[in-house]
């Protein structure tokens, strides 16, 4: 039973991340008027530090946190990047400079968010089994399912409400990605101690 518990966990948290990434350029080059290359570069960059702070958070969770409470602190993390993107996308017109700050935020608690998240969910499936036990195998297949649901239907609910023509739409695409996340960290507080 835990390990559906990781699976919805990890789906709404994939949900938010590739729904919110299948939008950042277009946002960034339609509502923040930034230039094609940089926003290329700036994307190019963002997607690198969302891989290389794994490193930096399952070092904290292996000495200090533990594997839930960073996997909660993730969460909770991206989950606010993903309101202050929202909010970006709703004073980008009114507060550029605001908008411009609240942007950068935004992207840094995703990219500190994901550093806790990403290695603790998938050690935990892990440790659902006794090192001999053979299932691991296919338990980790359910569990990158959970990844690729979450994958496929968050650019398609984030870029059907984000994506319409309107430069000031991208912001529900935001405030869809933040709705996944606060379902991921809900579902991993209310189920994962009981099971």
């Amino acid at each position: 039973k835990g390990l559906y518990i990781l699976f919805a966990t990890e789906m709404w948290e994939r949900f938010n991340y590739y729904g919110m990434r299948a939008v950042l350029v277009l946002f960034m080059t339609k509502a923040l008027l930034f230039d094609k290359a940089f926003a290329s570069g700036l994307y190019g960059s963002y997607t690198s530090l969302v891989y290389l702070t794994p490193l930096i958070g399952g070092f904290i969770a292996d000495k200090y946190w533990g594997n839930h409470r960073s996997i909660i602190a993730g969460g909770v993390v991206m989950a606010l990047g993903e309101i202050l993107l929202f909010l970006c996308g709703h004073f980008y017109v009114s507060m550029p400079s605001a908008s411009t700050l609240l942007f950068f935020s935004g992207l840094g608690l995703m990219i500190a968010g994901n550093g806790f998240f990403k290695p603790n969910i998938s050690s935990l499936v892990g440790q659902l089994y006794p090192k001999s036990d053979r299932r691991i195998d296919s338990a980790y297949t359910i569990f990158y399912m959970g990844i690729n649901v979450g994958g496929a239907i968050g650019p398609f609910i984030c870029g059907l409400v984000g994506d319409t023509g309107n430069p000031a739409d991208f912001k529900w695409a935001f405030l869809a990605g933040a709705i996944g996340m606060a379902l991921s960290v809900v579902v991993q507080v209310a189920f994962a101690k009981q099971y």
